[in-house]
């Protein structure tokens, strides 16, 4: 039997988390980067995650490994968006499928509810039922659909945005 667990993100992940992001970066229209990024690249991104406040990060350890991950980040930079946060989630290709997105989010959300937050913002890359309904199965609604907005392996797709109270 394989160990899991969920668990704050840690210095020793990133290298993992990196190769995970950069799967999505070259196979999937998930993430609109185009280009793999370095590990000093997404060490800025590791370094704005905290143990309290807006911006917490959690990690999926699959027999020691970490394969995948569940964030949140700064919306908008202006102050009054400051109670908005964007979440974030990306699995190992491996590891979807297996309930590991909810148990994720639920760590990430609980750790949320204890700070000022009032609402989490989600962009989904459509089609993608899958993250839609992970999305859906934790109260985020649908508020709109940006069309066209990005332009990743040679076509336009459309950005679904999803809005949860909290």
């Amino acid at each position: 039997m394989e160990a899991m667990m969920i668990r704050r993100a840690e210095q020793g992940d990133l290298p993992a988390l990196l190769a995970i992001d950069n799967y999505y970066v070259r196979e999937t229209p998930a993430t609109f980067d185009i280009e793999p990024r370095t590990l000093a690249q997404r060490q800025a991104w590791f370094d704005s995650f905290a143990a309290t406040g807006h911006y917490q990060c959690f990690v999926a350890v699959k027999d020691g490994e970490p394969v995948g991950w569940a964030g949140s980040r700064r919306y908008n930079e202006r102050a009054a968006y400051e109670p908005t946060v964007a979440s974030g989630i990306y699995l190992a290709p491996g590891a979807r499928g297996q309930g590991l997105g909810r148990r994720l989010y639920a760590a990430l959300f609980e750790a949320l509810a204890r700070e000022d937050i009032h609402r989490i913002a989600a962009g989904i890359t459509l089609p993608n039922e899958a993250s839609v309904g992970l999305h859906r199965s934790f109260g985020f609604e649908p508020v709109g659909i940006y069309r066209e907005v990005g332009r990743k392996f040679g076509r336009f797709w459309d950005v679904g945005t999803y809005l949860k109270p909290f």
